[in-house]
């Protein structure tokens, strides 16, 4: 599934793929009257707000452009596989051209995804990608998100020490890809150990209730590894139980790049962070969009995930607005880059 990887910097991306821009294009007669939908699986945090924002915008103006007819998002109340099975099977019967699919399980959707692709609808997974041959995968390699963490620990804290996981949510694809990377990553760097773990969900609050159960039992704690919206929650969990602050990986959510300036203006405190681009759902609309319009497109994609260093933390923070997650939104033209492997 893997056939190349990026690793760019928050900086470095918008340069290297032109991505960012959303430029008007003509109107496809091929595409114009298509409907395609997006089918979500949960929103209980700023990074689904985030991607569910940028699809609105994006796809927004494809459809006042005549690009497609109609791009429509669905979430589910709950992150429940058979509930999102039920939402695909009504979007199958509302006459959807293709849905765009974020799943709840990359196998316990494949019932319902192979009766939109029986039905000829084009159904494109990504970021909680799906197994079922017949669909479109746009995925990043999650497991070098984990693997990655602990090779910047190795470089900041080369004696190493004890370190928490804060997983996302429980039996999603992501959450395991991560922590099978954070499992290599220690493996690899056998100075490190992880004492403790917990699920955070992705989400600021739920992961400072979860650290704060869990730091009454835990021994001195170096380093923080994470999956994206639950570095300043445990910043605050630990600011709480009174106990030092470890280098904490963040997740390029913007309450997290706030916190990380604080320290770092106040005692030069130095992490990174890292995350996949909410705006990858702008790509997965494109993606659908070239395939309805008869375009050769490979199954599986891979798309880089952004990383902020040190250097990049005062202009990524001014770009991302308050209460948001630092995005790149793609273009039908980066959406031909990337399906081109450029």
């Amino acid at each position: 599934m893997r056939k190349k990887t990026w690793l760019l910097t928050f900086a470095a991306m918008g340069v290297a793929l032109g991505l960012g821009s959303v430029a008007a294009v003509p109107a496809n007669a091929d595409t114009a009257d298509k409907k395609i939908a997006l089918s979500n699986n949960y929103a209980g945090n700023s990074w689904r707000q985030a991607m569910l924002k940028s699809w609105e915008k994006v796809t927004g103006q494809a459809v006042a452009d005549g690009i497609v007819a109609e791009a429509s998002a669905f979430t589910t109340s709950e992150n429940q596989v058979t509930e999102q099975a039920a939402q695909i099977q009504n979007l199958i019967l509302q006459g959807y051209d293709a849905i765009v699919v974020n799943a709840a399980s990359p196998d316990a959707l494949n019932g319902a995804v192979k009766q939109a692709c029986d039905a000829g609808i084009v159904v494109v997974s990504f970021d909680g990608i799906v197994t079922e041959p017949c669909a479109w995968r746009i995925a990043v390699d999650f497991k070098k998100m984990g693997a990655i963490q602990l090779d910047y620990l190795a470089e900041k804290i080369p004696d190493g020490g004890n370190v928490l996981e804060i997983r996302g949510l429980a039996g999603v694809f992501v959450d395991d890809e991560i922590h099978a990377g954070i499992q290599e990553g220690v493996a690899k760097h056998s100075q490190f150990k992880i004492v403790g773990s917990v699920h955070g969900d992705w989400a600021q609050e739920v992961a400072q209730k979860a650290v704060a159960g869990i730091l009454p039992s835990l021994p001195e704690v170096k380093a923080v590894v994470t999956q994206g919206g639950d570095g300043y929650g445990a910043a605050q969990a630990f600011k709480a139980a009174g106990r030092p602050t470890p280098l904490i990986i963040m997740g390029n959510r913007q309450d997290e790049l706030a916190w990380w300036k604080e320290q770092k203006d106040a005692n030069g405190y130095e992490t990174m962070s890292v995350s996949i681009a909410p705006g990858v759902s702008t790509l997965a609309f494109w993606v659908a969009q070239q395939i309805l319009d008869g375009q050769e497109v490979p199954k599986d994609l891979v798309v880089p995930f952004l990383q902020i260093n040190q250097g990049d933390l005062e202009k990524s923070l001014e770009t991302t607005e308050k209460g948001g997650v630092a995005n790149v939104e793609y273009s039908l033209d980066d959406a031909k880059a990337v399906i081109a492997g450029k």
